[in-house]
């Protein structure tokens, strides 16, 4: 038979194409590629959070050892079970614990390869038939798609730029209805880079104990603080709302490519058990792959023996080159702030395109910076819904956020509109 007259029956799953589904990484790959190949300076990666390629952002010697010391033990070669090991489950209650009223068990935690397969397991969880959820905007691309792959609807509830991006609790309770089962906070903040306040997340746990929802907090830069506001966990509030909190050693350590993420239930008052959320978790467990054993075994060493030093050292860096970042941006008169970044590695920044000659939108922007200056820096309304808007990443060396600002500047005096 010849092959053009052949009927296949399968086809690719529309969930999964382009268009559906958008990701840093995808916005990354897209900004990349405009990059000129005839320009011989070095590309300045202002994207995405990942510092683990610059020397002032290496991880700990002894997370390091932590995981030479797990291989050479030959204990963690074989399958894990579904939940994680045993001892990385209790390594990381005992860890959380540290800044909760009540105590996890190490039942409470699940181990996940990343973050990013948390978020998968949390929203797999609670989906149901004509269920909803409320995220913030802006927010995480990855709650967003995956939302849509799992047929969970979504609704957007606005952090305040002027209130330093805090929650608008009355757009939360605007938008849920009887279908609506949970909200996402992120906190610190990606891409905003604020902190929340004690008062604020009490706030926000009321608000969701009233609607009868539970709060999905992605704590992923859990005390990667460096202003004013300390960082206080979701957790703090389970007596008042049950709270799956979601966190890895990927930003605290700076080791993004371990692949080690968590998702705990803190929920002493048992009603995630009594929902069924708890079996629903364990069986996405059961179904979906594991964290790389050998590095579970090396999760109580790395968290248990990880000096205080280190961790000060890690955020007087970032606030370093926070401050060095936000006086760039002073420079460059199209973009302004809203607030100092104060945790996370993000600062979020309004592009005014009327003061430019020909440049549409954030997209446009980002790509003709690309090209032109070899400079990458994410367009939000593409990756958080916020239209003419950029995240800039101050999370790499204190030379390389200087040298980025500078190239943006030489790129808006090329493209200022002449008074």
């Amino acid at each position: 038979m010849e092959n053009g007259s052949q009927q296949w029956r399968f086809q690719g799953n529309k969930r999964l194409n382009s268009k559906s589904v958008i990701s840093i990484r995808g916005i990354m790959d897209m900004l990349i590629r405009n990059l000129s190949t005839d320009d011989p300076r070095p590309i300045i990666p202002l994207g995405n959070g990942d510092p683990s390629q610059f020397p002032s952002f290496r991880t700990s010697t002894t997370a390091e050892e932590a995981i030479v010391d797990a291989l050479h033990s030959t204990k963690h070669n074989g399958y894990a079970p579904a939940a994680g090991v045993p001892s990385a489950r209790r390594a990381i209650a005992n860890y959380l614990n540290h800044d909760l009223p009540y105590k996890l068990s190490p039942n409470d935690v699940y181990l996940t390869s990343g973050c990013l397969q948390a978020i998968e397991v949390a929203l797999a969880a609670i989906t149901n038939l004509d269920a909803n959820i409320l995220l913030p905007r802006p927010g995480f691309t990855t709650y967003e798609s995956r939302a849509a792959y799992e047929n969970l609807q979504v609704r957007h509830f606005d952090l305040l730029p002027d209130k330093g991006w805090e929650v608008d609790v009355d757009a939360v309770e605007a938008l849920a209805d009887e279908n609506t089962v949970a909200m996402v906070i992120i906190n610190p903040g990606n891409p905003c880079g604020n902190v929340y306040s004690y008062d604020h997340l009490k706030l926000v746990a009321e608000t969701a104990r009233k609607l009868g929802i539970l709060v999905i907090a992605d704590e992923v830069y859990s005390h990667l603080t460096f202003g004013s506001t300390p960082f206080v966990p979701m957790g703090v509030f389970g007596s008042i709302v049950p709270v799956l909190s979601l966190g890895a050693i990927s930003k605290r350590w700076v080791v993004p490519g371990w692949r080690l993420g968590w998702l705990a239930t803190n929920d002493p008052n048992g009603i995630l058990q009594k929902t069924g959320i708890v079996e629903s978790i364990t069986g996405y467990c059961n179904l979906t792959t594991d964290a790389a054993t050998f590095v579970q075994g090396a999760v109580p060493q790395i968290l248990e023996n990880t000096k205080d030093e280190f961790f000060s050292k890690l955020t007087g860096t970032l606030k370093e080159a926070a401050e060095k970042c936000v006086d760039g941006i002073k420079d460059v008169p199209c973009l302004t702030f809203p607030s100092k970044p104060e945790g996370s590695m993000f600062v979020l920044v309004k592009l005014n395109v009327s003061l430019l000659e020909d440049i549409g939108d954030d997209l446009e922007f980002c790509m003709k910076l690309a090209k032109e200056e070899k400079v990458i820096i994410i367009p939000a309304g593409m990756a958080f819904g916020m239209k003419n808007w950029v995240r800039i990443t101050f999370a790499c060396e204190i030379s390389t956020v200087e040298e980025g600002l500078r190239r943006i500047k030489a790129f808006y005096q090329r493209h200022a509109k002449k008074q």
